[in-house]
Order: C-alpha cells, then structure tokens, then sequence
C-alpha cells in the first residue's frame, strides 16, 4: 500500500492543469475479522479496501469527491482522471467557498507502526485456548490500517498502524454478562490471560442475588471503560472551536459561569500516544497534543481549518467534527490493585451504556449501568447491582465528588468498524467518586 500511495502522488501532478490545486486523502485497511459464540468461531472473513478523497480546487471554490481503489494503477488511473473531468464541469457551477484553506508549506512524514503484531491465526488460537470453558461471544478485528495525503505540491504523509481489537463478553445466562476488551498494538499473552483472570472473577459473583438499590447518591469507582462513555459523549461537541463560538458546546458553564473541574483534571488530545495519524484529511498536521483541560479549567479548542478561516485563528489540525482521535487524562495517585479498598462501600462501575445529555448546557449526562456493575463491601466486591439509571454532571463527577484517580492508565481502542475501522483511542485512568448519583 506504501509503494502503491508513492505512485499515486507521483500521478496527481500529471492530472492537472495549472492553475488548479489536488489534495488526494488515501484510507484502507487489511483488516481479519472474527466472530466468537459459545468460545468458538462462528464467521471468518479478510476485509481488503482502499478509497481515495480528493478535492480539486481552482481560485476560492473547488469539488469533492471520493473514489473506491482496485488497487491496479493503470486501472485506477483511468478512474481518477475520468472524475477530475467531471469535478472541472462542476467547478465553475459552484459559488466561492469563503472558508476554503490549503495547507501551509508542504509538509512530509511517515510512521510504520505495529509490524510485530501475530498473524491473526496466531491470536485466534491463544483467544480460544483462555476462553474454551466459557460461553464467550465476541469479534476479533486485526490488521494495518493505512492513512495518506499527497497533493500537487509536494507534500506527502504516510501513517501505518497494525493493532487489534476484542469486544467480548463472559455470559453466565440470559442477561447475566461479563463485559470486557484486550486491545493494543502489541499482543502480551500474559495480559490476555490477566484480563480472562478478571472476568472469571466477576462472572463467579453474577450467580449470587442481584442488589437492588434506591435511588440516591453512592460512593463509587468508575473503571476506564465507564470513564471511556463519559469523555466520549464530551468529545461531541465539547472542545470543538465551532461549538465554543455558536455556545453550543456541554461545558458552556467553563465558557460563561467560570465553572471548574477538580485541579488535578487534564485532558489532552495526545496524537503522539494515540493510533491516529498525525495529520487530517485536508492535509494540516496535527501537533504531538493539545491541552484542552488543565487544572480543571478550559484552556484550548480543536480547530479545524474551516473553523480557522472562519474565526480567524490558526489550525492545529483537526477533523471537520472537530472531536479528539487520541483523548488522554492525566493519572493521579491511586494504585488501581487499591482502588476497591479505598472504596470500601458502594459501586462498582464497569460499564456504562446509552449516554446522552439531559441537559447539555449545564453540562448534566444521564445514561444506564448495565453488564461489570457491583456492589462493594469492606473493599470486596460482594454481588451484581440490578441495572440503573444515573444522572450527574460532569462538574460533579469530575469536579466536586472526585476523590482519587489511578495511577495506572488504560489504552482502550475504538472497536468501531462501520464502514471501516476506527482510528480513535482514549488514555484513561479510573476514578473514585465521593457520589455518583442514582435516580431510578
């Protein structure tokens, strides 16, 4: 795919005129998925796909269009100039885009990433051996995701990263279910195991009696992949530059009110410790991080260059959605193997699911807990929690109830495949809430 993207970019100036401009984003994958029931395979299958963005612009206005690759240059030539032909008969139909911007000088790079990863045999194999007396479903996803941007004035990006992603679940009967993921860039035998080891535990303790609670406020440890469900429902709209400006951003309060996370709270869109490559698909480079968060007030938005051109600030490199792709938070204090006994008594927050907002403005999240919740007593967890409804603003549950974060992060990979596979990670510790409030 490297040695076929090197052509490409060597074709782009042949194909136009000039006073025109190219900018072409390149995507793929070679990716094997899995799907596991009852801890055996029950569909096998290799994704191979390549597409091509481009965007062709003569003045202030310019086209778009997106191209599946065969992979055969001759072929793929032929494509790729028939539809510039068609975008030159569009160009002069449309009005001046205000807001358009190229990238700045041209700037080259490459990143091959996660070469040494085991062939997905390999893994399958080591899955199954762990899981074989458990009723487990899940999907394996694994192989290089590929990222390029060329374009008619020399530059040149290459981003390569092979990683694989579980999703799986321990069921003991109907709805009873250990949730849990093993993701990375490099497979560890023995953090596959340790991470069985955990579900066994919690799914010995789905057979006892579920605890139904009242509604109130509990002592509480969110796991990273509950967190994951927060900062994720944030990452919409919440530090994009464009919902800033039009006050349609969930930490509006930061903006207007002056309201504040805990100090030790620092979020940062960490491209550098993150999967996702370091420039976006119109070819602006993305910095090694941007601090969004620090000591619990906001300090930077992710600009996208529209956003730049239209409010006048510089870029820094992010997607139209204006949403993180490598969103990390600083660790604190707590050993993760203590967190249960500086717990003692309340919940414990594996999962969460079905988040929305209940009242964005104020920053107020509702959603359910589900599979991973449990009831903790003298810092054991003790037996599983029927499911509930939460609802608590992030000023509270990143603010005001914050007792302790862990020392210890988790790298918890997007298992989206829609379309394509995602890209996007979180660097997440787990927190210790004074309350987390419960509402039916």
């Amino acid at each position: 795919m490297r040695d076929y993207f090197q052509e490409l970019a060597a074709l782009l100036p042949i194909l136009v005129a000039d006073d025109e401009y190219l900018g072409a984003h390149i995507r793929g994958e070679v990716s094997d998925f899995v799907r596991f029931n009852h801890a055996r395979i029950r569909q096998a299958g290799r994704v191979r796909q390549q597409t091509l963005a481009v965007d062709l612009v003569q003045g202030q206005r310019h086209a778009t269009a997106e191209l599946g690759l065969t992979g055969d240059p001759t072929q793929d030539r032929g494509r790729l100039t028939a539809l510039l032909a068609e975008l030159r008969e569009i160009l002069p139909l449309l009005p001046e885009d205000p807001h358009l911007q190229l990238p700045p000088d041209p700037s080259c790079s490459e990143s091959i990433q996660g070469e040494d990863l085991p062939d997905s045999s390999a893994l399958v194999a080591e899955i199954l051996a762990a899981v074989a007396y458990h009723d487990m479903v899940g999907i394996l996803a694994s192989g290089p995701v590929y990222h390029g941007f060329c374009d008619t004035r020399g530059q040149r990006n290459w981003h390569q990263q092979a990683s694989f992603n579980l999703d799986f679940s321990l069921y003991l009967h109907q709805d009873r279910a250990v949730k849990s993921r093993y993701a990375g860039t490099r497979w560890d035998s023995a953090g596959w195991l340790a991470r069985v080891a955990a579900a066994e535990r919690q799914l010995a303790l789905l057979g006892r009696p579920a605890r139904t609670l009242d509604p109130g406020e509990y002592r509480a440890f969110v796991a990273p992949e509950a967190l994951e469900e927060i900062t994720d429902l944030l990452g919409w709209r919440g530090f994009g530059l464009q919902s800033h400006r039009t006050r349609s951003t969930p930490l509006l309060a930061m903006i207007e009110n002056d309201a504040r996370l805990d100090p030790r709270v620092r979020l940062v869109e960490h491209t550098k410790a993150g999967l996702a490559p370091d420039f976006q698909a119109s070819g602006f480079r993305r910095p090694p991080r941007v601090t969004l968060i620090e000591r619990g007030r906001y300090r930077d938005c992710l600009v996208s260059p529209r956003s730049a051109a239209e409010y006048g600030v510089p870029c820094n490199g992010a997607d139209a959605a204006e949403a993180p792709l490598s969103l990390a938070m600083d660790p604190g204090g707590l050993a993760t193997g203590e967190a249960l006994a500086a717990l003692d008594r309340g919940l414990y927050i594996g999962n969460l699911w079905y988040l929305n907002y209940s009242d964005a403005n104020a920053g107020r999240i509702t959603g359910m807990t589900r599979f991973g919740t449990f009831w903790v007593e003298g810092g054991e967890l003790r037996e599983p929690v029927q499911v509930m409804r939460f609802d608590d603003t992030l000023y509270r549950m990143l603010g005001e109830a914050l007792e302790e974060i862990t020392r210890e992060q988790s790298l918890l990979l997007d298992p989206g495949s829609y379309g394509r596979r995602s890209s996007r990670s979180s660097l997440l510790p787990g927190l210790l809430l004074s309350k987390f409030r419960l509402t039916l």
